[in-house]
């Protein structure tokens, strides 16, 4: 039977994507150092079978140990944040490229058979043209957009150089339970929601008119399995966007999370964060054409469903007291 290892198998993305390949039947092997990603998110994981190994991707020890016996890879381990970056681009270069290198690296030595790399809608930039298409120039503007660029050209080199089956998926803004709303960097979404429920104001960064391709987590692990079975042939060495297809400004987002979690109050405004691109709209075609993906959640919905689990974490956490 096949190994999958979900490298960042912890964090929001990571655990999504490996209890969905347990809910399959299977054998699943996790990596992961603890440093964004939660224990909470792979406990019950490991309780279905989750074989978990604590390490760091900047290790390349640690990386040939996880990926000793697997046939596919999911490369999600990353620091995903644009203001991070910003901040500190050395931190987020060393685990951005550094660290996918040495996945590579490793997967390259083990014979693993392919990688599925979470790449970003941030390797568009903030270019005026909508919807995003695969074919366009990248024109990356953050140190973070950079770094994932450059661990899709990786991809590809490793696919024509050593035969090694990539695929990347560009993520636009992925939403859903068991994302962090704690971190600074986390997803707007994600914190506006906590803030509403707690009652709380939230800050919209910029005039709120910016717009995302809001994706709601369930697409994004359809997209990934079915990005895994495909025919080489069609998918190997190749880029795919990964979205809904739908443009939903902060402040639609903003008054959709008042309508479900009844909260009344003011929202602040700040000014706009450095690297922020202003629109993002995925072209989700060459996705549809290659693994037949199709987004089966709505913005509306898929932020109703974000906001129940919210609500059930917050009374498991009363319960608990």
């Amino acid at each position: 039977m096949a190994i999958y290892l979900v490298t960042g198998a912890a964090g929001f993305i990571g655990s999504s994507i490996a209890e969905a390949l347990l809910e399959r039947g299977e054998t699943v092997r996790g990596l992961d150092n603890l440093s964004s990603g939660k224990i909470e998110n792979v406990q019950p994981l490991m309780a279905r079978g989750l074989e978990f190994v604590e390490g760091d991707i900047r290790s390349s020890a640690d990386c040939a140990r996880a990926c000793r016996g697997v046939e596919f890879i999911f490369h999600q381990a990353a620091l995903p944040s644009v203001p991070k970056s910003v901040i500190d681009p050395v931190k987020s270069h060393q685990s951005n490229i550094d660290g996918t290198l040495n996945i590579l690296m490793a997967a390259r030595d083990a014979k693993v058979r392919r990688i599925i790399y979470a790449g970003s809608s941030s390797a568009y930039g903030d270019t005026p043209t909508l919807p995003k298409h695969e074919e366009m120039k990248p024109s990356p503007i953050s140190p973070y957009a950079v770094q994932k660029l450059c661990g899709e050209l990786y991809m590809q080199s490793f696919t024509q150089v050593y035969g090694l089956e990539t695929v990347t998926i560009r993520y636009f803004n992925v939403f859903g339970p068991r994302q962090d709303p704690t971190s600074a960097y986390s997803g707007v979404l994600a914190r506006f929601t906590t803030q509403m429920l707690e009652g709380s104001e939230p800050t919209i960064f910029g005039d709120g008119l910016q717009s995302r391709d809001f994706t709601y987590i369930s697409n994004v692990i359809d997209g990934n399995l079915r990005a895994v079975a495909a025919p080489a042939e069609r998918v190997s060495g190749k880029v795919f966007n990964v979205a809904t297809a739908e443009q939903i400004s902060l402040i639609q987002a903003a008054e959709e999370l008042r309508r479900i979690t009844g909260y009344t109050g003011p929202i602040r405004y700040a000014e706009d964060r450095e690297g922020d691109v202003k629109h993002s709209l995925a072209d989700i075609t060459a996705a549809k054409e290659a693994f037949g993906y199709q987004p089966t959640v709505s913005f509306a919905h898929g932020l109703e469903k974000t906001v129940l689990w919210y609500q059930q974490q917050e009374q498991l956490a009363h319960s608990g007291r």
